[in-house]
């Protein structure tokens, strides 16, 4: 199948426009936003949407109001040919991918802020600003648009609920889908950025999962208070830079208990230069 390539905004409305006039007026579409250097991760997403909707856009934009000034915004890694090629194998219908004059047109930009007790949290303590260029971009891209769905990976787990208040704050009438975080043969979650790892981080990196599933055993096993599962957590990443480990609920407010169905255990390391990003829906 041929993916239909549109980086400017009035090729865009125009296709809307066909879409409107020669589609059936139950035409679903589904919107996958991502900022290329494209895996079986993404792929998953576009699977999902491609069994619930009629059409699929995929988004590419290295988004640069969410990268703080020593992130690796000029580094990210770019391959829009492959992630077309990878696009057209899965057969996603229209590849969106902006210049960052089209969606920054102003300098002085609108900013909108994350909710206090969400924003400035773990992710947000870290990177700060993060959520703002976020929210950001998630909003221009559901306006131009126009999704009924946007399919997002759990692994980005304080993006995800960030992005669900949103959706339900600015009362935009598009469906949050979840979708389960993707893991390579040695556990590690997919990402973008695990083409940064040499051979020995890679090695050093798996600790990642391994304190994750630590946990998860553990509580298999009935522990419920958090000091503990913490305490297990922090003596399986021995050896490396560990930002953040933690277990809050769906608010991203710190848990004493393990709340069935309500729980994120919420991990951020180094390995090396690579900062990666893990969790465990509980």
């Amino acid at each position: 199948m041929k993916t239909l390539l549109i980086s400017n905004i009035a090729d865009l409305i125009a296709y809307q426009k066909n879409l409107q006039e020669t589609l059936e007026k139950d035409t679903r579409i589904g919107l996958v936003p991502t900022m290329g250097a494209l895996h079986a991760g993404h792929l998953s997403l576009v699977r999902t949407s491609k069994q619930q909707n009629t059409i699929t856009i995929v988004s590419i934009f290295v988004n640069p109001t969410q990268f703080g000034p020593n992130e690796d915004f000029k580094q990210y890694p770019r391959d829009l040919q492959k992630d077309l090629s990878l696009c057209e194998e899965t057969g996603v219908d229209v590849v969106f991918a902006p210049q960052v004059a089209t969606m920054y047109p102003q300098r002085d930009t609108i900013c909108l802020n994350p909710p206090k007790n969400m924003g400035y949290v773990y992710e947000g303590f870290v990177r700060e600003g993060h959520f703002n260029g976020v929210l950001a971009i998630v909003l221009k891209l559901f306006n131009l648009i126009k999704p009924h769905r946007a399919y997002f990976g759990q692994k980005d787990a304080q993006q995800l609920l960030i992005i669900k208040r949103l959706v339900q704050e600015f009362f935009l009438p598009i469906e949050i889908i979840a979708c389960p975080t993707q893991r390579d043969t040695d556990g590690l979650a997919l990402s973008s950025r695990n083409i940064y790892l040499s051979s020995e981080e890679r090695k050093n990196a798996r600790k990642i999962p391994q304190a994750l599933q630590t946990i998860a055993k553990a509580i298999e096993m009935g522990e419920t208070k958090s000091a503990p599962l913490l305490q297990m957590g922090k003596k399986a990443l021995e050896g490396i830079e560990c930002e953040y480990l933690a277990i809050c609920d769906y608010e991203l407010a710190p848990l004493e208990n393990i709340q069935k169905n309500a729980s994120l255990v919420l991990l951020a390391a180094k390995i090396g230069k690579t900062r990666l990003i893990d969790n465990l829906w509980v």
